[in-house]
Order: structure tokens, then C-alpha cells, then sequence
């Protein structure tokens, strides 16, 4: 493993997987279970992760040893169970949107299936900079917020606000409910030119997939599109950068407030 890259974080072990489960099962991106494996306290932990939208897989007992070495930990301590843990922690929608309107810059950022760990560490860490009031991410299809994203945010992941929800879309309408404006990034023939109009805050912009945008589902939550105007013919800017300058230009026109 290269010196400059950190281990993913894991959790092995029956009981201490059980009891983060009850505790806090938001800090766990993916359950691993070792093929076979029966009993009281394994029965209720793929319970437990059927509840909460917690994915697990099943995986040959070399395998999961090899994952746990891997990354840094004890063979011999997972007791046929690892959780692969994220490396900040969630807030609740409701709490989200309450305390976004205080914000510096009223602005959150939807991500819609963003694959890339990079992107959106690095993309929080220009919202955190800029005031922005947090991040929406999908539980499912999204990127995993472990060292990878880590490094990208450079701290600043373990300070902006983020919610993990289990439909993006009925987030979004939940968004609306309290008052916020929903925009979706994307061109499209009535799409708003973003060095033109300001967006209406407190807003959600919504940043679809690096190569399939937003979802059909998502997009027609979005009451109004915004396109970044290019000078040259280029296909796309990734979610990191479109979404920076997105909230750079906010952060100016409310600032002139």
C-alpha cells in the first residue's frame, strides 16, 4: 500500500457490528458476512441491515480475510462479520434543511448517483469554503465517503453537513415542502444560463451521474434547470467542478445582498 494512502476504515466483529447497528447503522456503507454463518446474533444483524437499507454480501471465508488484511485489520478478530464504515457521519434530512437556512450561503447540493470518491470530496471541500450548507447524497449507487474522499475534502468532510437519504426523490419533495427552490444541472432548451440568473435561495441544486446526468425521476423534481454557458465546444465539466462554480457564482450575487 502506497505511503501516502489510508486504510479503509472497518468494524469486525459480531458484537460491535451489532451494537453500531443499533447505535448509529448511518456510519455503515456495507455490510460483509461470511458464507455460512448462522446464529442468533448474525440473524439479527442481517435483520438489523434489512431495516436500515444497509447492503451486505456474502463472501468465502478467505476472502474476508483477505479484506481485513487488506485493509489493515485483524484477521482473526471479525468473528465472520466486517462492516466497512464511513468516515464522517450523517445528519437527518429534517435537521438538514432546518439549519440550512442559517448558513452563510442557504445552498445544498444533491448528488444524484456520483460515483466518484474524488469528486465529491473535493467538491465539499469547495462548498464548505464557500458557506454552502451541505450535501444530499443518495444511501444507495453513490460514492463511498471513505479515505479516498477524505483526502479530496481535506477536512472539510468532517465539517459540512451531509444527509443520506433512501429516495433522492422524495427528499427533493420534502426540500420543496420547506420552502426550498429545486434546480437541476443540466442544458436543456429552457435551462437558465447560471452567469445570468442568480438562483432563488435557500435552493437545492441537484448534480446528476458523471456520465448518465440525473435520473428521469430526479430531473422532473427539479422545478427549473441551469446550465454552465461554455466559450468553447467541450462536452462536460465533472460534478467537482460544475458544482463549484455553480455555488461560487450563488456565493457572489447573495453577497451583494
Amino acid at each position: 500500500m502506497p505511503s501516502d494512502a489510508s486504510p479503509t476504515p472497518l468494524l469486525p466483529g459480531l458484537k460491535p457490528v451489532l451494537e453500531l447497528l443499533h447505535d448509529d447503522p448511518q456510519r455503515i456503507d456495507h455490510l460483509f458476512c461470511k458464507k455460512g454463518l448462522r446464529g442468533r446474533e448474525i440473524a439479527e444483524i442481517q435483520d438489523c441491515c434489512r431495516r436500515a437499507g444497509i447492503r451486505y454480501t456474502l463472501m468465502e471465508p478467505q476472502a474476508l480475510d483477505r479484506l481485513c488484511r487488506d485493509a489493515g485489520a485483524t484477521e482473526t478478530a471479525h468473528q465472520g462479520v466486517v462492516a466497512r464504515l464511513c468516515v464522517t457521519s450523517f445528519q437527518p434530512l429534517e435537521k438538514l434543511l432546518a439549519d440550512a437556512v442559517r448558513a452563510p450561503l442557504p445552498m445544498l447540493f444533491a448528488l444524484d448517483q456520483v460515483q466518484d470518491p474524488g469528486n465529491v470530496g473535493t467538491l465539499c471541500r469547495t462548498l464548505y469554503a464557500l458557506g454552502c450548507a451541505g450535501v444530499i447524497l443518495p444511501r444507495h449507487n453513490s460514492a463511498y465517503l471513505g479515505p479516498a474522499a477524505r483526502r479530496s475534502a481535506a477536512g472539510a468532510l468532517e465539517r459540512l453537513p451531509v444527509a443520506r437519504v433512501t429516495n433522492l426523490a422524495r427528499a427533493l419533495d420534502e426540500a420543496e415542502e420547506a420552502g426550498f427552490a429545486i434546480y437541476g444541472a443540466g442544458l436543456r432548451q429552457d435551462s437558465l444560463n447560471a452567469f445570468e440568473r442568480a438562483p432563488v435561495l435557500p435552493a437545492v441544486v441537484v448534480l446528476g451521474n458523471e456520465e448518465k446526468g440525473l435520473r428521469p425521476g430526479v430531473a422532473k423534481r427539479c422545478a427549473q434547470m441551469v446550465h454552465i454557458p461554455f466559450a468553447r465546444p467541450f462536452d462536460s465539466l465533472n460534478v467537482a467542478q460544475a458544482g463549484g462554480i455553480l455555488a461560487a457564482l450563488a456565493a457572489r450575487s447573495y453577497g451583494r445582498k
